[in-house]
């Protein structure tokens, strides 16, 4: 299994390290989760951890289990998807799956749980992507196929992650829209990634916004300090005129 070149944090493990640990609630990765089947599977089972994310991607299993911090990623995640969540419940156009939610795409080779994702409700009547149970009520679903807008925002150990494997993994699955988002840094670095022929490329702003065809408008992400000190975030909507 290939190690990744990210911060210890992240773990790549092979079967041999998969030691069974005692019962102080340490979680034990089967040998059967260095497949995408066998991931997935591992995924919806009660066994799954509830803490730390997950990701088979690449043939790689990638275990982060570093932390979130509150002011690049979990002020900025919950700012995004609150916008987009109400956006599209007043439009009726879809569903908003929010932090945690399961995601697979098997021509793709991957399984992840990405900050935020949305499925137009087009894309949910075809078939194009569905929710998947799993076979034991209340353990977990996921949702297959192609959704419509995929949300990843950037840590410091998951930089080759987000940037690299899922990016490739989210243009074959047909993903249409990848908000890629750094926080890290002294700037915000806010990309809206569309397909073209080979792979996504960035919309380039227009006095800075981003068109997102998706959603059919356009957007702005700012920050300034809050009273507290940390950072807010406000993303902007601008409507086509």
């Amino acid at each position: 299994m290939a190690t990744d070149s990210s911060p210890p944090d992240i773990a790549s493990f092979a079967p041999a390290t998969f030691i069974p640990r005692d019962q102080s609630g340490a979680f034990v990765v089967p040998p059967s989760a260095h497949t995408l089947a066998g991931f997935r599977e591992w995924a919806l089972s009660e066994d799954f951890p509830v803490r730390g994310r997950m990701t088979f991607v690449g043939g790689e299993l990638i275990i982060d289990m570093s932390p979130e911090y509150f002011e690049t990623h979990n002020f900025l995640k919950t700012e995004i998807t609150s916008v987009i969540y109400g956006r599209v419940k007043a439009q009726r156009i879809g569903r908003v799956y929010s932090d945690r939610s399961l995601f697979s795409n098997e021509s793709a080779g991957v399984s992840t749980e990405p900050d935020a994702m949305f499925a137009k409700s087009t894309s949910l009547r075809s078939g194009r992507c569905k929710s998947v149970r799993a076979s034991r009520p209340g353990v977990g679903e996921e949702l297959v196929g192609s959704p419509d807008w995929v949300l990843e925002i950037l840590s410091p150990s998951s930089r080759r992650k987000d940037t690299k494997l899922l990016r490739e993994a989210y243009f074959k699955a047909g993903i249409s829209e990848y908000w890629l988002v750094d926080a890290l840094g002294e700037e915000i670095d806010f990309q809206v990634l569309v397909p073209d022929a080979n792979g996504y490329v960035t919309v380039e702003a227009q006095a800075g916004w981003f068109a997102s065809p998706i959603f059919g408008c356009s957007f702005r992400l700012t920050r300034e300090q809050g009273i507290d000190g940390f950072w807010q975030y406000t993303l902007h909507v601008q409507e086509k005129t």
